[in-house]
This record gives structure tokens, C-alpha cells and sequence, in this order.
């Protein structure tokens, strides 16, 4: 998503956290007017920034675009594994629902045969027999009674009979739909792991082209502290965006819980808050393996969730209070800017996009746009 998309949804952001007396116009135009003014303003922001965070080389855009589509494709084999898993829940579900009916219908049919055979045993006019062969009024009343109750037995019989059947032609169609469901989504599965294993491969590759164009460990660490500064503006520019909404992120008192965080991953630390050169400089570094679940450490809105150089996927949440927390080097997204979430919500999956080596969770906590260290806000271990 280019920062011109970002920046749009932040001024969709302004409309949302505005009080309700000043979205309830009873002009629906005016309201549309004033979303078109402040999405032009933003717009005419982008337009100054349009360069910024951008690769700067046909290496480093060709590393975003297969990481971006990476990410896509990660989030398509969940959904569909999330579907196909649903969809075996529904079928286990009506496979249940059809031993049931069948065995209803068994007893039915039991009851019938023996209604069936009740009826036989009285021959085939059961009542001129009886009306020949009774002399008190009284009996053949009451086996009069017991025949029409046998009759009507046998008729609600055959109507439970009828309505089982259609029942279970029915949970035999659902069950079809859902097999020749799950045979397709084999199918997309199997060529979306393909996709993932090309994709894959592609990173490599450009990933050890982008090794190779450093001379020496100084012209690389110089490389690393330009994606850093760029990184800086990009991120000035979200928190000034932030900071221009008509009223701001409502306080979720992130403050209070400083030093009480969860982690937002397991893992161990493997470079502390300003111990280590490069983008990494204003957080840590949590190792973790490759697609486990990133978590919000607190609750918030993401205003930001997308490739940006030197941190690869990257999701900043804004808690309020000036207080934001970066998440970088995900596999993929789990979460969209403009959503809502709380406090151990899943918003994303521990990768290694830009270009890292190995996978792990980039974290860092920033107040006012600076940045502050994240191990004084999560608990300790």
C-alpha cells in the first residue's frame, strides 16, 4: 500500500474519531464535502512525500514487491486453510446430523413394522369383525378407538418417514456441496504452496543480490543508517499526520500499564534498545520462529500496515497518550489499518521481510515520535 493510501486512511481516521453531534449532519453533502476537503489536503501531503520510503534501486523494489506479494500469499493459504478447517468442522457437523436422522428413521420404520403388524393379526376387516363378533356396545367402542388410533399412528408414521427422507437428501446435497468444495480448495492450496515455494526462492535471490553489491561491512552499515534516516522521515511524517487529526486518538491508558506490557512475541532478545547499528537502532530485536503470532501488547488502532525499507512489513498501532508501538519484519498482516484491536489480539506473523537473514520481531515503543526503550514497558521475565 503506497504512504499516499496511508495517508488517505488517516483522514478517514479524523472523520472517525470525530464526535458524533459532528457526524450526524443533517446535510449528507456537507459531511461528503468536508471528507473530500481533508482527503485532498492529505493528498496534496502525499504528493510532497511520494518518494519517501520508496526503494532506491531496482534490487530494493524488486525485495518489496516479492515480499509484498509473499505476505499476500501467506495471508491466502490461511484464509483458505482457515476455510478449509471450517468447512471440515461443517461436514463432521452434518455427517453427525445424518447418523442421527438415519437412526431415527430405522426406529421409525421399526415402529411402523410392528403398527403393521398389530394391523395384520386383525385380519383384513378388522372392523365388520368386530361389529359380527362383538355383542357389547361398550368394547367395540373402545376397540373402535384403539383401530383409529393405530390408523393414525401409522399415518404420523409415514409423515415422520417422509419428512426424514427429505431431510436427509438434503443433508446428502450439503454434504456433496462441501466435498466438491474441499476438492477445489486442495486444489488452490496446493498451487498457492507452489506460488509460496517460487516466491520464496525469488527472495533469495534477490536477497543475495543485494548482499553482494556491499564492498566492504562499512559500505554496508552506511547503507543501513540511510534506510534508517529515510525510515525516520517516513515514520515523522505518520506522526505528524496524527497529530493534525481534528481531535485525537482517545486515550487508552497505555501509560499506566509501563512496565506491565506482555511481550508481543516469545522469544529471546537478540539486540537490546541502542546496542546495534543500523534500523534496529531504536528498539529490540526478538528471535522467534517464522510464523508465529505477533500480538498487541496494549489496546489501539493500527494507522499503519506495510512495506517499508529497511523494516520490511511493518504495523505501528497508535494507543493514544502519543504512545505508538512498531511491529516490523512480519511475515504478513493480520490486522488493517483503521482496525480496531485489544490488548492480545493477533495483528500480524514473525517473518524476515527486508531483507533480514533470519526471522524475528522488530519492536519498538515510541512517544511524541521519539523513541524510547521497549524493555521499561513489557513485563519482565
Amino acid at each position: 500500500m503506497p504512504m499516499r493510501h496511508c495517508l488517505t486512511f488517516l483522514a478517514m481516521l479524523a472523520l472517525w474519531y470525530a464526535p458524533a453531534a459532528a457526524l450526524a449532519q443533517p446535510n449528507e453533502s456537507a459531511a461528503r464535502q468536508q471528507l473530500d476537503a481533508l482527503g485532498q489536503e492529505i493528498d496534496s501531503l502525499s504528493q510532497r512525500l511520494s518518494d519517501t520510503g520508496q526503494a532506491r534501486d531496482s534490487a530494493e523494489r524488486e525485495l518489496k514487491d516479492v515480499e509484498t506479494e509473499l505476505a499476500d500469499t501467506h495471508q491466502r493459504l490461511d484464509t483458505l486453510q482457515a476455510e478449509r478447517r471450517e468447512l471440515n468442522e461443517e461436514t463432521t457437523q452434518l455427517l453427525q446430523h445424518r447418523d442421527r436422522l438415519q437412526a431415527e428413521r430405522d426406529a421409525q420404520y421399526t415402529a411402523l413394522a410392528q403398527q403393521l403388524a398389530a394391523l395384520y393379526r386383525l385380519g383384513p376387516t378388522p372392523q365388520l369383525k368386530l361389529l359380527l363378533n362383538q355383542n357389547d356396545p361398550a368394547e367395540l367402542d373402545r376397540m373402535q378407538a384403539y383401530l383409529n388410533r393405530l390408523t393414525q399412528a401409522r399415518q404420523q408414521r409415514l409423515a415422520d418417514i417422509g419428512r426424514l427422507d427429505t431431510a436427509l437428501a438434503d443433508t446428502q446435497q450439503a454434504l456433496g456441496e462441501r466435498q466438491t468444495r474441499l476438492d477445489a480448495l486442495a486444489d488452490e492450496l496446493e498451487a498457492q504452496s507452489a506460488l509460496l515455494a517460487q516466491r520464496t526462492t525469488e527472495r533469495r535471490g534477490v536477497v543475495a543480490t543485494l548482499d553482494d553489491r556491499y564492498g566492504s561491512e562499512a559500505d554496508r552499515l552506511a547503507d543501513l543508517n540511510q534506510s534508517r534516516e529515510q525510515a525516520e522521515q517516513q515514520l515523522r511524517a505518520i506522526q505528524a499526520e496524527l497529530a493534525r487529526l481534528s481531535q485525537p486518538t482517545p486515550t487508552t491508558h497505555i501509560t499506566r500499564t509501563q512496565g506491565d506490557l506482555p511481550w508481543p512475541v516469545q522469544g529471546s532478545i537478540t539486540a537490546d534498545f541502542q546496542r546495534r547499528d543500523g534500523v534496529h537502532y531504536n528498539g529490540i530485536v526478538i528471535q522467534a520462529n517464522e510464523g508465529t503470532a505477533v500480538t498487541a501488547v496494549h489496546s489501539g488502532r493500527v494507522v499503519f500496515a506495510e512495506w517499508m525499507r529497511g523494516f520490511g512489513n511493518l504495523l505501528i498501532i497508535d494507543h493514544g497518550d502519543q504512545i505508538m508501538t512498531l511491529h516490523a519484519h512480519l511475515q504478513q498482516f493480520s490486522a488493517r489499518p483503521g482496525q480496531q484491536v485489544s490488548r492480545g489480539d493477533e495483528i500480524g506473523r514473525v517473518g524476515n521481510s527486508g531483507g533480514q537473514s533470519r526471522s524475528a520481531l522488530y519492536f519498538e515503543v515510541r512517544r511524541g515520535g521519539e523513541p524510547i526503550n521497549p524493555q521499561r514497558w513489557i513485563a519482565r521475565r
